[in-house]
């Protein structure tokens, strides 16, 4: 329960880091909202023969990328810290060892609360309409906080394993844009050459954006794995990532950090 209690008092001070710099939560509302007008009305046109339009393939796309982004949040934010020497000062405190990367994963995932929010408003302006009913429009966005926090784990890893910000930054970014790029996010991927499609359709990137729109009451469309189980199953296979991810960069996260701590 000590544990659980220091965790929370890390998430309770990286809460009200935002209200000292506003512009971090402003910056994180607006970059995916500029990505939704942007992709709304420049490749709005991509729509023709989707039944609702262009907007309702996009916005669960969106959702995803803006979620995968808080792996290289997490991670330039740790380091951060850590460049100003917050891993020294938490060692002298008597707090469990993992509270600080614990706490970081929870205050990330709370403010990814916020931009989904603020990004389905904007979703709904534009023309979005989930069909879906709400209990399944709940569970999609559930599901999208879900996987942000399992990403933030990874990022936790990377923001461990370099002091420099900018580095973690840059390496965090050239990870997740192919990711959200070559995926079915904002495309469907049968126009996409043969061998790219197994890349792309096996993603779980793509996996997760499947899932978001069947939660959200859209069909999806596969190219050559459209018999595979991430394919026909995208909610549970997406939740087996997920923990699949967790399962892997938790206990490397811990690890790292009891490391660092011993330095």
């Amino acid at each position: 329960m000590n544990g659980i209690k220091d965790a929370l008092v890390i998430t309770k001070r990286q809460l009200l880091q935002l209200t000292r710099v506003p512009e971090v939560l402003i910056f994180n509302t607006i970059q995916p909202v500029m990505f939704v007008l942007l992709f709304r009305y420049v490749f709005g046109g991509l729509g023709a023969g989707i039944k609702g339009g262009y907007v309702q393939l996009l916005m669960p796309g969106i959702f995803v990328q803006t979620v995968t982004f808080t792996l290289a949040a997490t991670a330039q934010g740790l380091a951060q810290d850590m460049e100003k020497g917050l891993i020294d000062r938490f060692r002298s405190l008597p707090i469990a060892r993992s509270a600080l990367v614990v706490g970081r994963t929870l205050g990330d995932g709370l403010l990814n609360i916020v931009v989904l929010i603020v990004m389905g408003a904007a979703g709904y302006i534009v023309g979005w309409r989930p069909t879906s009913g709400p209990l399944h429009i709940f569970l999609g966005f559930l599901t999208l906080l879900f996987f942000g926090y399992a990403l933030s784990w990874a990022g936790i890893f990377a923001g461990l394993m370099s002091k420099d910000a900018r580095v973690v930054a840059n390496v965090s970014f050239l990870f997740t844009f192919p990711l959200t790029f070559l995926s079915n996010a904002f495309a469907s991927t049968t126009s996409m050459p043969r061998a790219l499609q197994y890349f792309a359709e096996w993603n779980p990137v793509s996996t997760m954006v499947a899932a978001a729109r069947q939660l959200f009451g859209f069909h999806n469309t596969f190219g050559v794995t459209a018999h595979s189980f991430p394919s026909e199953h995208p909610i549970v296979a997406s939740f087996i990532y997920m923990v699949l991810i967790m399962s892997i960069f938790i206990p490397l996260s811990v690890n790292r950090y009891k490391n660092a701590n011993r330095r």
